[in-house]
């Protein structure tokens, strides 16, 4: 079984970040830490002058939180630190300097979702439906929500976090404004991908780091927001429901 890693290479100016773990790229809590760091430094790196941010294998992009570690929260602060994974991932994210361009190569659940919608611009294949399962477990997309909704807008983020068992085809998130292409296959993407992200390279620095600020204005407030967040998963994981229904993921 191949190690989790989380892996940075640069080609032609671009950062090319991709994360795995065995278990359908779900991210516990030191990936997710991996990720956060990964990101800021990429965003401080000057040889890297735009980022590609994707997963291993061919099949997930990501499945959200890891279960094998929700199962093991036994108190609230220790939710609220695993919560805030995702929060970081996010936050480094928004504050990075540089268009961060999110490649989306399968299905994206829970968490996964936020952090696709957290990129600035995103490809996929016809392949990556999208689902906010949260509520399955009994809690709530609460930390990736803000996320979700910039890219789609409320109407469609109250959708899909209430359908919490349903995929949304990547047609609807194409149509949505989650993703910008959708592609038949695997080859194509990386092929657009590659080409699209050096195509930015040649752009002015210090004009994209301007017109990301821009983008993202509004979202000032997010450290304390999704901060706040993490502490209402961290209550609701504890919950009995959610303990209850995590048992069946043992």
């Amino acid at each position: 079984m191949t190690q989790p890693y989380v892996n940075i290479t640069i080609e032609n100016q671009v950062g090319i970040i991709e994360f795995f773990h065995p278990a359908h790229n779900s991210l516990p809590g030191d990936i997710l830490a991996k990720l956060a760091q990964t990101i800021t430094d990429a965003g401080e790196n000057e040889d890297i002058k735009v980022i590609v941010l994707k997963s291993g294998r061919d099949r997930t992009f990501c499945a959200g939180a890891s279960f094998k570690e929700l199962i093991t929260i036994d108190d609230a602060e220790t939710g609220k630190v695993f919560f805030s994974g995702f929060a970081n991932v996010i936050n480094a994210m928004r504050k990075c300097p540089k268009f961060i361009i999110g490649r989306i190569q399968g299905k994206t659940v829970g968490g996964g979702v936020g952090v696709a919608a957290a990129t600035d611009y995103c490809m996929a294949t016809k392949y990556a439906s999208i689902k906010l399962s949260e509520l399955n477990v009994g809690i709530g997309p609460f930390v990736v929500g803000p996320a979700v909704e910039r890219k789609i807008g409320l109407s469609a983020m109250t959708q899909i976090a209430i359908d919490a068992n349903s995929f949304y085809d990547a047609e609807w998130a194409k149509d949505k404004g989650l993703f910008t292409k959708v592609f038949e296959d695997i080859e194509t993407l990386d092929q657009e991908v590659k080409t699209f992200a050096e195509h930015l390279c040649s752009y002015n620095p210090e004009a994209m780091a301007e017109m990301k600020k821009a983008f993202w204005a509004g979202t000032e407030n997010w450290d304390t927001l999704l901060a706040d967040r993490a502490v209402i998963s961290g209550r609701l994981v504890l919950s009995e429901f959610t303990k209850e229904t995590l048992k069946r993921f043992k």
